[in-house]
């Protein structure tokens, strides 16, 4: 693999996630439209990331985002800095009073059970984050005199606004400027892109964008459906990835983008909303294609999060160890562990992850 990252000594932050922030209101084992009380999260795809390397593997993290200057905006700050995430770089926004021109955005999401599938209904429109600048940020300040390792960011956050894009190059930018390694998940959600261009407007985006990528996190539909690339041999319903096709996918990615060090995805069959079939699979120049364990029906509490968790034990293993096998055990170990545990941030601990990696299970006692 060719990943270098700039020395720890000289680097105020191992990881810096750039993304929006939600405030997630979770019903427990209730439905959204029966509930009387919600527990509440702070929650977001590409924050997740930075949040899980912070209080998991020990790594020092920042957050770039915005939020309202309201009770309930400070709510989701205090829950970001009680996840261990730096707070330096959130764009604060002066409340309007009702919402009516910016918002900090909310997330009803159902954690389903058996034959009941988790449900999500997002209230995110004309939020903070999706109205972030590239001035708003001191760029030249974050990535060249305080210095950062890694920056995550993805198609989420790009998609929020016709102006997040623009944001997001911005800041791709001067971390590549400034020798900062860039990994992206292409996360691809219809509903956020339909209003700003469609797919075409996600493709065009995206393609742009991964020229300045070092390490992708997508699935088959994700690389389709964001860069144009088809993986043969997938039902048109892209229910079972052939492995095979997808790194043949790989091949013909990294001969367009030849930047991208490092490519991968999770594995997940949904068996019920309970029990999911578990893996991954991650691809470099140097090693080809390897998989993480299968973890066949494996028992699922709250699936959300648990790719982002996955990318979080993957940068973690590229970051500590350099060797692909052992990230993508550490990722997919990771993420199976988030996944037993309610909100969208993991509530693993580092040894845990590790014991999982290595073979252990939940028979294996970890004293404490």
């Amino acid at each position: 693999m060719s990943i270098t990252l700039r020395p720890a000594d000289r680097c105020r932050y191992d990881i810096v996630s750039l993304g929006e922030v939600m405030l997630r209101l979770d019903p427990r084992e209730r439905r959204i439209r029966t509930a009387k009380s919600f527990d509440v999260w702070e929650g977001g795809g590409e924050y997740n990331v930075g949040r899980g390397l912070s209080r998991v593997f020990g790594k020092r993290a920042a957050v770039i985002t915005g939020l309202v200057d309201d009770p309930v905006g400070h709510l989701v700050g205090d829950l970001i800095t009680a996840g261990g995430v730096d707070d330096q770089f959130i764009t604060w926004v002066p409340s309007d009073g009702v919402g009516r021109t910016v918002r900090t955005g909310l997330n009803f999401t159902e954690r389903g059970f058996g034959v009941r599938g988790a449900v999500g209904v997002s209230d995110r429109g004309h939020t903070a984050a999706s109205q972030l600048r590239a001035e708003d940020i001191d760029l030249d300040c974050l990535f060249g005199e305080l210095g950062v390792r890694w920056l995550h960011t993805g198609g989420i956050y790009t998609a929020l606004s016709e102006t997040s894009a623009q944001t997001a190059k911005a800041v791709m930018e001067a971390a590549h400027a400034n020798g900062t390694i860039i990994s992206y998940d292409l996360n691809y959600r219809p509903s956020l892109w339909k209003s700003i261009g469609g797919q075409e407007e996600a493709r065009r985006v995206n393609r742009e964008l991964a020229s300045l990528v070092d390490v992708m996190i997508g699935n088959e539909e994700d690389f389709t459906a964001c860069l144009g690339f088809e993986v043969e041999g997938n039902d048109e319903n892209l229910s079972h990835l052939d492995v095979d096709s997808y790194a043949a996918m790989i091949d013909k990615v990294v001969e367009e983008l030849p930047n991208i060090s490092v490519v991968s995805t999770t594995l997940r069959q949904v068996r019920t909303a309970s029990r999911n079939d578990w893996s991954a699979i991650a691809w470099s120049k140097g090693t080809g294609l390897v998989r993480s364990v299968e973890r066949p029906d494996l028992e699922i509490l709250d699936r959300v999060g648990g790719g982002d968790s996955f990318a979080a034990g993957l940068v973690a293993g590229l970051m500590e160890t350099g060797g692909l096998q052992k990230a993508v055990e550490w990722g997919a170990a990771h993420g199976a562990l988030a996944m037993t545990t309610p909100g969208d941030t993991s509530m693993a601990t580092r040894s845990e992850v590790e014991n999982l990696a290595a073979g252990g299970s939940a028979l294996s006692l970890i004293h404490i």
